[in-house]
């Protein structure tokens, strides 16, 4: 037994190393800007691989990002913002049981289609702001319950050592909008030649629509989705409320 306690005091003792890294690092972002985040990296990683490094990134503060793109992006991401406390209890509920009907209408799809293939169910998340900067800072993009667990924590040590302003800077700053495009300084000039602290609100709500699927709109920008989607959430900014 002896050997099997010590094992676990080791374990223990690593798993709050690991947390007092995780808030010693969170705690510096209260003052310095990160330089990478974990997802910019792993990218740059197989740009490297693949030969060719594409990387666009220029940070810009808070007030020098447009408020039509802080009130597109909370409408588009994560209506409940400034309110939560990190983590939107009822919209992962909502997720949950989309997702579920989801796969209940593709099992039984496959049971009508037969040896024919089925498009699998797509899957809705219900992370917040905070919880995807959890994820793309510090964390792999591995899907397991271990990652889920410690983004959870991440995210209650970065709503509670920083202000929410200082969260969705990060956040707009560091967020991918294409392939090598990271921020939304690179993301304005990308698409619109234009510095981030001047997008108008259709732009704005335009790049706001792309962040779930980044690689995929740039590559088709006249998407008829992405166009419609742009429509609606031009009509929720006027009711995003910004920290």
């Amino acid at each position: 037994m002896k050997p099997l306690l010590r094992w676990l005091a080791l374990l223990a003792m690593a798993f709050v190393a690991l947390q007092l890294f995780f808030v010693l690092r969170i705690a510096a972002m209260a003052v310095a800007d990160p330089q990478s985040t974990s997802f910019q990296r792993s990218e740059i990683w197989g740009q490297l691989r693949g030969g060719e490094l594409q990387w666009r990134q220029e940070w810009r503060p808070y007030g020098a990002i447009a408020d039509t793109l802080k009130r597109a992006v909370i409408a588009s991401e994560d209506d409940g913002f400034v309110a939560h406390d990190g983590i939107d209890w009822n919209a992962i509920e909502k997720a949950w049981e989309r997702n579920n009907r989801a796969e209940q209408q593709a099992a039984k799809a496959a049971a009508r289609a037969g040896d024919r293939p089925v498009r699998p169910p797509k899957i809705r998340g219900g992370s917040t702001i905070t919880q995807q900067l959890a994820k793309n800072l510090l964390l792999s993009g591995e899907r397991t319950l271990l990652r889920k667990g410690q983004e959870f924590v991440l995210t209650l040590l970065l709503e509670r050592l920083l202000s929410k302003e200082r969260i969705l800077e990060i956040y707009l700053n560091s967020v991918e909008w294409g392939d090598g495009v990271f921020g939304a300084e690179a993301a304005a000039q990308r698409y619109f030649k234009k510095s981030a602290g001047r997008l108008t609100a259709q732009e704005a709500a335009r790049l706001a629509v792309m962040l779930p699927a980044p690689k995929r709109f740039e590559k088709n920008p006249g998407s008829a989705y992405l166009s419609g989607r742009t429509r609606t959430i031009m009509a929720r900014m006027g009711s995003a409320e910004l920290p």
